[in-house]
C-alpha cells in the first residue's frame, strides 16, 4: 500500500507506460484530484475539468512523481469528472 502522504501537489501523473496523464492538484479522500488545466478536455475543445483517480491505482510515488498500475489510455477510462 502507498503511503499517501507522500503524494504532492503538483507531482507528475504517468501511467504505467509512461504515458503523462495529468497533475496532481490534491489529494481528496480515496481519490486524487487532478489540476483542470492538465485536463484531456481541454485538447478537445471542450473546456477544463477536474478529473479523479482512486488512489487504488496508485504503484509508487517517486519524489515529485506518481506511477500510476494502469496504463495512460486505461486511466482516461477511469476517469470521474468533477460535479
Amino acid at each position: 500500500m502507498v503511503d499517501v502522504s507522500q503524494i504532492k501537489e503538483h507531482a507528475e501523473v504517468l501511467g504505467a507506460d509512461g504515458v503523462h496523464v495529468g497533475t496532481v492538484d490534491h489529494v481528496d479522500g480515496d481519490r486524487i484530484k487532478l489540476t483542470k488545466n492538465d485536463s484531456p478536455s481541454t485538447q478537445d475543445g471542450q473546456g477544463a475539468k477536474h478529473h479523479y483517480l482512486p488512489i487504488g491505482l496508485v504503484a509508487s510515488v517517486e519524489g515529485d512523481t506518481v506511477h500510476l498500475s494502469a496504463t495512460g489510455q486505461n486511466v482516461q477510462d477511469l476517469f470521474e469528472e468533477d460535479e
